[in-house]
């Protein structure tokens, strides 16, 4: 079901602009033209999230405001009916010289506030993110889905260390890396420790190094001046001024370029940020919390990592994969089937013991992730109450064995996950000729990745450019 937005702005051009950029994101964008139609709107519908302008003639956004969350000035806005959105998150448009009726917002309830002229997509959208996942914990909480004391499920030994770990570095500012597989739930784990750091009261904005171009990162985090280069044609603070006092989450830090490390290497170390065309240095107050799937011991021994950043990282959380927690499949099961019922409308309360025994039984390469995925197929397909053995992905039934990297069905399984990877390497090296970027596409790693392993498995022969890549990197 698509998000639904409330736009209030009696700014035309304003509202028509971001109007479209909402709907391109994919939200169901319903614009009011003033506070008096937004407060009509938000006593008919209920939002998920609403996005309002401070400064408005007649009914301004303060007093809507008071409207959505407390019902106040009713007869102002010419209403009989209650409010439908006390809970929704509203994220309100200030000008740069009236922060303080953004402040005032907050303390009325507010959940975030955007200057308005700041056409920021980025930072919109990680506006929005957060406002969206903050509410979803709230209602996720209400429904008993999500304990008081914790977000991460399960009670493992495994587990158990890692909140041990969570607990004692949450409250210092030192930075975090945290480690491990895909899809073990690393931007869980730096929520939880921003909920449970002093800096819980502010934001927590996040950015994917691998989800923007790399020649983007730096103008992403770090802003621009006017003019810095082509196109810009207005000052953009970037996602660190925007979180200053709150908490920044670089995910996959270990894909940045050695440029940007060295950027980010300076704001750890002096506590300020650069932006682009210019030679001004800013004071900011964050906290970082990054994290990486990679061994970034090995990207610093290849040089793909800088070893002064590496040991900036001071605190390290390692996140276990899912096949070293056992004991949590059926509380994490039970999880995602309360959550995935409550998503989809369905009554599925519980799982079989067939079911569970199956759960138990596979190795989950995709983690957490995995299993959420597996649970909402498994709850949609389920007919009664309860998930069955018939309800489960045919992958679980049967046994999940690939033939992708061309291991017959039945084969007896390399002794380690090592020599499995190596095995996978090997085979599609020799498959492509030695070829390296098809062999990385084919494996769905990045180049850089594909070296490291041919280094860690000693694959000598295929060290150096076949002659096929030779030709492609020369261009003949």
């Amino acid at each position: 079901m698509s998000v639904s937005i409330l736009l209030v702005d009696d700014d035309y051009d304003h509202r028509s602009a971001y109007g479209i950029i909402l709907k391109d994101m994919g939200f169901n964008v319903t614009m009011a033209k003033n506070g008096l139609e937004g407060a009509s709107w938000a006593s008919k519908k209920k939002f998920d999230l609403i996005l309002m302008d401070v400064r408005m003639d007649g009914l301004n956004g303060l007093e809507t405001l008071a409207y959505v969350k407390k019902g106040e000035n009713k007869e102002k806005a010419s209403l009989e009916a209650d409010t439908k959105n006390e809970q929704t998150p509203v994220i309100m448009f200030t000008g740069y010289g009236t922060v303080s009726d953004a402040v005032e917002a907050m303390k009325m309830g507010a959940y975030d506030f955007l200057i308005k002229g700041d056409l920021d997509i980025d930072v919109l959208k990680l506006k929005i993110d957060n406002a969206l996942e903050h509410f979803k914990l709230k209602e996720e909480k209400k429904a008993g889905i999500i304990g008081d004391h914790k977000v991460i499920v399960g009670s493992s030994s495994a587990l158990n260390s890692m909140l041990r770990t969570i607990e004692k570095v949450a409250t210092t500012d030192s930075t975090v890396l945290i480690t491990g597989e895909s899809g073990v739930g690393k931007e869980l784990v730096a929520r939880t420790i921003w909920a449970k750091s002093n800096r819980a009261g502010h934001v927590f904005l996040t950015c994917n190094c691998t989800s923007v171009y790399r020649e983007q990162v730096e103008d992403t985090l770090f802003g621009h001046k006017k003019g810095a280069f082509t196109g810009a044609n207005s000052d953009r603070p970037g996602i660190i001024k925007h979180a200053d006092g709150g908490t920044v989450f670089l995910d996959e830090i270990g894909e940045t370029s050695p440029e940007f490390q060295v950027k980010i290497l300076r704001t750890l170390q002096e506590g300020e940020i650069q932006p682009l065309g210019t030679d001004e240095a800013i004071k900011v107050n964050v906290r970082f919390i990054a994290a990486t799937n990679r061994n970034l011991e090995e990207e610093v021994a290849n040089k793909f990592f800088r070893l002064d950043l590496f040991h900036r990282l001071t605190f390290v959380v390692r996140v276990p994969p899912l096949r070293e927690r056992v004991e949590d499949l059926e509380e994490l099961s039970l999880h995602f089937i309360k959550r995935q019922a409550l998503k989809n409308g369905k009554k599925v309360a519980s799982i079989d013991h067939k079911a569970l025994e199956i759960i138990k039984g596979y190795h989950w390469p995709g983690n957490v992730r995995e299993l959420e995925n597996v649970m909402e197929w498994a709850v949609i397909m389920a007919s009664g109450d309860e998930v069955k053995e018939g309800d489960l992905p045919e992958k679980l039934i049967l046994g999940e064995r690939s033939t992708k990297i061309g291991v017959p069905l039945g084969a007896p399984l390399p002794k380690t996950l090592a020599a499995a990877e190596c095995e996978a390497v090997s085979y599609a090296l020799d498959y492509f000729d030695g070829h390296k970027q098809k062999t990385a596409d084919f494996l769905g790693v990045t180049r850089r990745t594909l070296y490291t392993k041919i280094n860690s498995c000693n694959l000598t022969k295929y060290a150096h450019a076949s002659e096929e890549e030779y030709k492609d990197d020369s261009g003949g």
